[in-house]
């Protein structure tokens, strides 16, 4: 589990506060993720909005409370949880009604989960090319100043490396942009986890069995995240496919995933002027 030690936390406050509390941002995906997880299990928490567009989660007062300056972050009576995988955990021990992780089955799930977070940088390379138009810099030399010098830079008691697996994929993209072989590193990944999916749910209605769990959820969220970007999942993962539109549709998960009209409106515009120049994802990746 991914708690931070009190030394980690330079925002005080919060390691008073009771209850459950989330600091998120709306399109975020591993936000998204915990959000589906809290309204199946039903679960009463106070949000904390964190706009990553405007570079809140670089200010002094949120690298305080996170110091990789990501969302999502649980704090939950004083006690604050920084990684989604492990707070989605933490929530289903917590309260244990409508649990998603089926007894007995911890240490495997939390295994699979690492295999979905494994590629959340390749998820961040494709939706920043087919997604909205964002710029060629979309965190300025001032922001990432900010992130370089707030916060404690410790995450239980150890200084932290993952700032810098962060900062290299932010100066690497303001240097060189998301190159069409990035983009085609990354859709393969996708594309070789999507097939062993695939395969396991040709005997099963969810990915685990005959019950949604945390797996469903974690693995939902990047699905619906590729299709929006123009992934092929219909053509190259039919099982898939049918397992992700009726998951998607029920209410607990369509209210997190589903994007505003003006949103939706710049991702078409933006897949319109791809098509157009034969720059889609199904182009520049070869699907």
């Amino acid at each position: 589990m991914v708690q931070l030690f009190d030394g980690d936390v330079l925002t005080r406050e919060v390691l008073d506060w009771k209850g459950v509390h989330l600091f998120h941002f709306h399109g975020s995906s591993c936000s998204q993720k915990t959000r589906v997880c809290l309204n199946l299990k039903g679960i009463e928490w106070k949000p904390h909005e964190i706009d990553l567009g405007n570079g809140e989660n670089y200010t002094k007062y949120y690298l305080g409370i996170n110091p990789r300056g990501l969302v999502p972050t649980l704090i939950i009576n004083g006690e604050v949880h920084i990684e989604s995988n492990d707070i989605i955990t933490v929530l289903d021990e917590r309260f244990p009604d409508h649990n998603l992780i089926p007894k007995g089955m911890a240490t495997e799930i939390t295994k699979l989960l690492h295999h979905e977070d494994d590629l959340h940088l390749d998820l961040r390379t494709i939706s920043f090319r087919f997604t909205q138009p964002r710029g060629r810099v979309p965190r300025s030399a001032e922001t990432l100043q900010k992130y370089r010098d707030f916060g404690s830079g410790r995450v239980q008691g150890q200084v932290d490396k993952h700032k810098d697996r962060e900062l290299e994929f932010w100066e690497t993209t303001a240097d060189i942009g998301i190159t069409d072989d990035a983009v085609r590193i990354s859709a393969n990944r996708f594309r070789v986890a999507f097939e062993e999916l695939d395969q396991k749910l040709e005997v099963s209605n969810y990915l685990l069995g005959e019950s949604i769990t945390v797996l469903d959820v974690a693995w939902i969220i990047y699905v619906n995240r590729l299709v929006r970007c123009g992934y092929p999942l219909e053509r190259l993962h039919p099982n898939l496919n049918r397992w992700f539109w009726p998951l998607r549709e029920i209410n607990e998960f369509d209210k997190e995933l589903t994007v505003s009209p003006e949103l939706q409106k710049a991702v078409n515009d933006h897949h319109q002027l791809q098509r157009e120049t034969a720059t889609t994802l199904i182009d520049v990746a070869g699907l």
